[in-house]
């Protein structure tokens, strides 16, 4: 399709907030933290199972530290997203990558969310669903004014469109 409501898959722009760094380093000590704890706290307690557990013990501790010192600033380096007047753009991910385009036509409902974590750090997340059964386009990572005002911007964008999104 050519023309003004065309949408082509690029990279979007902006950039994530930094504090997204520690939100998602925050998440993997949550994950890997009682993992760790836990298989440490068997390698203790239970002497016949010590061979193997060594193992797990290995791999928890690889999978903190990989989770904490690695995986937030990958992601930081790939998360990106952008509205325009035409659609939100989205890449995420860090192993796997994700690019989506929603046109503005097609949105149904815009939230911004805050978990605890994100609360903590003065953080939301946008999300966009769409007709799409693909799901929604999540961007986390935003500063929770600019979750808000691209709540509302993109809400009232949408209201000027003919339609249900469907």
């Amino acid at each position: 399709m050519v023309g003004p409501t065309a949408l082509s898959l690029r990279p979007p722009e902006n950039q994530l907030e930094k504090r997204a760094i520690g939100w998602w380093m925050l998440q993997s000590l949550v994950l890997a933290v009682p993992i760790l704890a836990a298989a440490i706290v068997a390698y203790v307690w239970w002497d016949a199972a010590r061979p193997w557990l060594i193992l797990v013990v290995l791999a928890a501790a690889l999978l903190l530290i990989v989770g904490v010192a690695v995986e937030p600033f990958w992601r930081y380096r790939v998360h990106r997203w952008e509205t325009t007047q035409d659609a939100v753009y989205a890449r995420s991910g860090w192993l796997v990558r994700e690019w989506r385009a929603a046109p503005l036509a097609r949105v149904q409902t815009v939230d911004a969310l805050r978990g605890p974590l994100e609360q903590l750090l003065g953080l939301s997340t946008l999300r966009v669903t769409t007709a799409s059964s693909y799901g929604a386009i999540d961007i986390g990572g935003l500063d929770q004014r600019t979750a808000a005002r691209l709540a509302e911007e993109l809400t009232e964008a949408t209201q000027q469109i003919p339609g249900d999104g469907t």
